[in-house]
């Protein structure tokens, strides 16, 4: 299987195109996702009842097939992209809603009571300590989520809009491998970017993390 450079070459304007189509869906979708996903998940480590069936019904969505949810959106939003991203939303809600909780229970209690016995109110405890220190667990679901989302856009081609999965149906149609392969590796490595930067964001967001490693 060969690569056809000259048609990269002169398709370079289409692929960076598509690249940022790719990026704009999948990451639309974690935005969406972490919004839905943050005020569920506390609600759902607030109030235990709550917890199996919020967890129940994310991973209910999760196991339906990728095409099928493309398709039951159809009627209602059409050929959009507001199919693509609503479809990928519902995917990454398994992962940043199971994450955020398990995230929030590994708060130490102690360190909970004593922000209330400083006199702390409950909003703030989350926003200032509960939130900051479920951060890694949280972070972990959004690269998931992100890589996830990623590779799941080109599934959206099937209702005309998947960013670089385009490159496959091209491929595919007129039997010439190079867009395809151009399709899998440009994916392949907005994964490892978008992984990567994550991870800094990460590193950037948690210090404590840093000084107990250098301790």
């Amino acid at each position: 299987m060969t690569v056809d450079w000259s048609w990269i070459a002169d398709h370079t304007d289409d692929l960076t195109t598509l690249t940022v189509n790719h990026l704009q869906a999948a990451l639309s979708a974690v935005f969406f996702g972490l919004l839905i996903s943050l005020p569920l998940a506390v609600l759902a480590h607030r109030v235990r009842p709550l917890r199996g069936l919020l967890l129940g019904l994310s991973n209910i969505l999760f196991t339906i097939p990728s095409i099928a949810v493309f398709v039951l959106l159809l009627p209602v939003s059409g050929l959009t992209r507001t199919t693509t991203v609503t479809g990928l939303t519902i995917y990454t809600l398994v992962v940043l809603l199971r994450n955020t909780v398990e995230g929030l229970d590994s708060v130490p209690q102690k360190t909970k009571e004593a922000a209330k016995a400083m006199g702390t109110k409950p909003l703030r405890t989350l926003l200032t300590v509960e939130l900051p220190l479920a951060l890694p667990v949280i972070m972990a679901g959004v690269r998931i989520a992100t890589v996830m989302s990623i590779s799941l856009v080109s599934v959206a081609t099937y209702i005309g809009d998947g960013g670089l999965g385009q490159l496959f149906t091209d491929g595919f149609q007129r039997d010439f491998p190079t867009p395809v392969i151009a399709g899998v590796v440009l994916t392949l490595l907005l994964a490892l970017v978008a992984d990567a930067l994550l991870v800094a964001v990460q590193y950037v967001l948690t210090p404590w993390n840093r000084r107990r490693r250098e301790a």
